[in-house]
């Protein structure tokens, strides 16, 4: 763990530098490439106002993950138990993923308007098929010798699936939830930039039309630490619920 901390942190430092150096050479100017520096002070001089947008968007990934990793194990469990239900909604399902997660951002904000509800559900969509995908697959790859040995003991199917069929596909669940905590902060931000009135993406966006960089920088940074705090969180709580 601490091993993990040190490259870590050398691997950051190693990214400033290369940050710094790039803005000392190019002599881009300020609101083009802010320095790392000038970002740093700006991160503490608006800590209040990036703190409560970021509230929002923490609220909107967080409730999103949690919907989108429900109904995605349910629908795995649905789909891996029903042989009319894989040939109903799998095609549905494929279908879907030919549409931009993009491109529903309008409309999931015409139709629930510009507060977290269309944050949340577009985070949920762009997680869903991830994790319904990862666990199906997890779901129909358990071992046959298994399958047979219960069919022969009088096991029933609900409790096939109970009993064997889950607990043996919970490390593919467990991957499409690592999957999910890395794609959930994208579905807000992109929820947030079609229309919003809080949150890191309306503040980017905001930051961005007044030509402050280095707070549209700041806020990216924030993003950035939480979404790799989720994903260790993430990761590590799977690992306990592994072992």
């Amino acid at each position: 763990m601490i091993r993990a901390w040190r490259q870590a942190a050398l691997s950051t430092m190693v990214a400033l530098l290369l940050w710094q150096a790039l803005v000392t050479l190019t002599g881009l100017p300020r609101f083009i490439l802010p320095g790392p520096g000038l970002v740093a002070e700006t991160l503490w001089e608006s800590r209040a106002l990036i703190a409560e947008n970021a509230v929002i968007t923490i609220i909107e990934i967080l409730v999103g993950l949690g919907l989108g990793a429900l109904l995605g194990g349910i629908t795995a469990i649905g789909l891996a138990a029903s042989p009319f239900a894989r040939n109903l909604i799998r095609p549905m399902m494929v279908f879907s993923q030919a549409i931009p997660v993009f491109a529903l951002a309008p409309i999931l904000t015409l139709w629930l308007g510009y507060g977290l509800a269309s944050k949340i559900a577009m985070a949920l969509l762009i997680i869903y098929f991830p994790v319904t995908s990862a666990f199906f697959d997890a779901l129909m790859r358990c071992p046959r010798g298994w399958l047979d040995l219960a069919q022969v003991m009088g096991a029933s199917p609900r409790r096939i699936m109970w009993h064997i069929r889950v607990p043996a596909a919970l490390p593919g669940f467990a991957s499409g939830l690592r999957l999910a905590a890395v794609y959930a902060p994208i579905g807000a931000i992109i929820g947030e930039w079609v229309g919003a009135s809080k949150g890191l993406g309306y503040l980017m966006l905001l930051a961005n039309g007044r030509a402050k960089t280095d707070l549209m920088f700041a806020a990216l940074i924030v993003l950035a630490i939480f979404t790799l705090i989720l994903h260790a969180s993430v990761d590590r709580a799977c690992r306990k619920w592994l072992d």
